[in-house]
């Protein structure tokens, strides 16, 4: 199947002045997305994780926060001595300790990170802002003296004054050469516009490339990350089926899936999104929702008569993009909604043929028996339905064969 065959393309694109994205995916489903309550992956877990975003083609993978545990510490140097593609990442707050925690773990890169809002200075370290930004320096100077490469973050930075994030960024640059700075909407406050205000005001003073790392809280993440993309961020965080503190993070299906239709990016290898989310929701044992974009049970199911009858004709008349993109499967629901054309044409793709009569019994009692239940009807149940109407018409066809005598 061509490329463009797979999904509808938007068009609008073209009218806007929009400069190619320059981005790479880090994903950050082994740190934060484990820092959804009651997560917790074994070795094990995180390892077959890592394997399948190194196949994907994501090019960063942030494995954890190894001063948490002599536990979180083995896992973190065993991701990182794989020989996975993807450079590995660990986190680490501004304490030396925690450099040292990474060092023994081997990462490519740690993510130091502070929080430069007033609320978490006043309430969280009590500390101001020029001693916050002295411990991140002396971090920073210890991590880079000892040979990893270094991302500055800034916690909270959606609600940290601009210029102090520049001041930080800054500085920091020009003393350290580090290779992110990275901005954190911890809250989820952002929404695209803004996101894009941000990062652009940012993008206008470093050199150095940009981290966006949003969270869902009101349900924008995803849009944010493509703003941030389109503002100059270079790293998008994710995590697979969106996991996460309270109502999660950027979800990694749909901003792959996204950078695809919308910007052409195509690098990534979709079409493992479906069974990486399986994994991931086994594993963390947290299902996504059935209209979940992309990876959810409902992405790929119909029941309306005039889609279905429309999507037997040509799949993309009601879908975006086709399920085999992303390793899903179509699924075509008979329910109160289907009418005759659908329900013949479903029938004809499970390998059965009706006459028009039985159709039209059929489809009578598909209504009856949907709107009685207020559920759709499975496989095995139309088929039990078309072997009673079956029945049904060669005991009507008996009876007026009598009468005729």
């Amino acid at each position: 199947m061509l490329e463009s065959e797979q999904y509808s393309r938007n068009n609008l694109m073209d009218f806007i002045q929009q400069r190619p994205l320059d981005i790479e995916i880090c994903d950050v489903t082994l740190r934060d997305g484990e820092q959804t309550p009651g997560v917790a992956f074994s070795k094990e877990q995180k390892l077959a994780i890592a394997s399948e975003l190194d196949s994907m083609g994501v090019e960063v993978i942030e494995a954890g926060f190894p001063v948490v545990s002599e536990n979180e510490k083995e896992i973190v140097k065993e991701i990182a001595n794989q020989g996975f593609k993807p450079r590995i990442c660990c986190l680490s707050r501004a304490v030396k300790g925690d450099v040292d925690a990474a060092l023994e773990c081997d990462v490519d890169i740690v993510s130091i990170f502070i929080a430069m809002s007033d609320l978490h200075l006043k309430y969280k370290y009590h500390r101001s802002f020029e001693e916050m930004l002295h411990c991140a320096k002396e971090t920073i100077e210890y991590a880079t003296d000892h040979g990893l490469k270094v991302r500055f973050a800034a916690e909270d930075s959606s609600r940290t004054p601009i210029d102090r994030l520049k001041k930080a960024f800054k500085e920091v640059e020009a003393e350290y050469k580090v290779q992110y700075v990275s901005l954190a909407d911890t809250i989820g406050i952002l929404n695209p516009t803004t996101t894009h205000y941000l990062v652009s005001e940012i993008f206008k003073e470093v050199n150095t490339s940009i981290c966006i790392h949003c969270h869902d809280d009101l349900g924008m993440a995803t849009a944010n990350t493509l703003a941030a993309a389109e503002a100059g961020a270079k790293q998008l965080h994710t995590t697979v089926n969106a996991i996460g503190e309270r109502a999660g993070n950027a979800s990694l299906e749909e901003v792959l899936v996204a950078l695809r239709v919308q910007y052409g990016i195509d690098r990534y290898d979709t079409t493992r999104l479906t069974a990486l989310s399986r994994m991931v929701s086994d594993y963390s044992g947290i299902i996504p929702s059935v209209n979940k974009a992309v990876v959810g049970q409902n992405a790929f199911t119909h029941e309306s008569g005039i889609h279905v009858a429309a999507i037997l004709e040509e799949p993309r008349t009601y879908e975006l993009f086709l399920p085999e993109m992303v390793g899903g499967k179509r699924n075509l629901v008979v329910g109160k909604h289907t009418g005759k054309k659908a329900l013949k044409g479903i029938i004809n793709s499970i390998g059965l043929c009706l006459e028009r009569e039985e159709l039209c019994a059929l489809i009578e009692k598909v209504k009856v028996c949907t709107e009685e239940k207020h559920k759709s009807i499975s496989r095995d149940q139309l088929e039990r339905l078309i072997t009673q109407v079956r029945q049904e018409q060669k005991t009507t066809e008996k009876g007026e064969e009598k009468f005729s005598i």
